[in-house]
């Protein structure tokens, strides 16, 4: 039996891609029954909510739970994460419910806030606040991602999707999986951005120096494309739409930044620190007045379009920018205008 296993643990994309090649001595056995016996952290039940969302597919063609595997079949199945062992305690922490059906959740997160437990992070997360507000989300009793399948970065503001359903999260899954949501983020970053629109691909992998932070890499890491285009321009920083054919771990800050234009006030990325402009100190204090109004990376999720899991409509979300980075949008704005006048 040859295995593959990726678990897309450096993504922003909270799912893992199983590849599993059937020896030729494989008698027919149905395929969640195969993948059970292989899989002995995922359940029958999330194997076949999987199959029924399309995701698991045969030789290349997508099967149903009852198909028999044969010999030299080439088994591949897209699930959401596997159980961690970290327990889950609902908290009453305010949500900003943008969307809500029986299968799919959207919310607006404020920065600041992280989205699922993990080291450092074990209560006050998104996780916690939606076990409180909602009930049954899908393994929620074993998982520390209950109904994620994307993730933004803590500091991070804007549109995330939740699932409510098991079948939801294998449907929405897969979507990421393929690449055919849509997702655009609004950032302000260091420099006047010399082209109007452009692409940025690279590896994205965590730093040989810092395994904090990524970068990229010519010869490591995992393949990521960013789409780009300037919205405004503010002399010494840029006003910048990024739009996302990959979802890699910081993948926009490590873009930018790999273009020579740090997010404005990225600490993890140098873009804390006064990159361009003047040596004047009246220049320096409208910086530093800039930093204390958005005291975080200047992204925000801005919008996110996706496949209704049961309806099949597309439904699009788009949110408005929360008042640090709009603040901090009018301060380059005003500036900008006075110096050219």
């Amino acid at each position: 039996m040859e295995t593959e296993y990726h678990a897309e643990e450096e993504n922003e994309e909270l799912f893992e891609h199983h590849r599993l090649h059937a020896d030729k001595g494989q008698k027919p056995l149905r395929v969640d029954k195969f993948l059970g016996n292989l899989l002995p952290n995922t359940s029958r039940n999330k194997i076949q909510q999987a199959a029924a969302a399309g995701n698991i597919h045969v030789n290349g063609r997508p099967v149903k739970s009852n198909y028999k595997v044969k010999a030299d079949d080439v088994v591949q199945v897209v699930l959401a994460y596997p159980p961690r062992e970290i327990e889950l305690i609902p908290e009453n922490i305010p949500l900003q419910v943008v969307h809500e059906d029986h299968e799919v959740i959207v919310i607006n997160k404020e920065a600041g806030m992280v989205v699922h437990p993990g080291y450092g992070h074990y209560s006050g997360t998104l996780v916690n606040a939606l076990l409180h507000h909602f009930q049954n989300l899908p393994e929620a009793s074993h998982e520390t991602r209950p109904g994620l399948v994307h993730r933004l970065d803590k500091d991070t503001s804007g549109i995330l999707v939740i699932a409510a359903t098991d079948f939801a999260m294998a449907h929405l899954a897969k979507q990421f999986f393929d690449r055919s949501t849509d997702r655009t983020y609004w950032a302000l970053v260091w420099g006047d951005v010399k082209e109007e629109r452009g692409t940025i691909t690279g590896n994205i992998a965590r730093s040989l120096k810092n395994r904090k932070v990524f970068e990229v890499a010519e010869e490591r890491g995992k393949h990521a494309v960013t789409h780009y285009r300037v919205l405004e321009r503010f002399g010494y920083t840029t006003l910048v739409e990024c739009k996302l054919e990959t979802g890699r771990t910081h993948q926009i800050r490590v873009h930018m930044k790999h273009l020579g234009h740090p997010l404005f006030n990225d600490k993890d990325y140098g873009g804390d620190a006064i990159l361009k402009g003047t040596t004047f100190t009246k220049y320096k204090q409208f910086v530093a007045n800039c930093f204390s109004t958005c005291p975080r990376q200047a992204l925000h999720a801005k919008t996110l379009a996706f496949e209704h899991p049961t309806q099949k409509t597309r439904l699009s979300f788009d949110s408005a920018l929360p008042e640090d980075m709009a603040g901090l949008i009018e301060k380059w704005r005003g500036y900008a205008q006075h110096k050219l006048e």
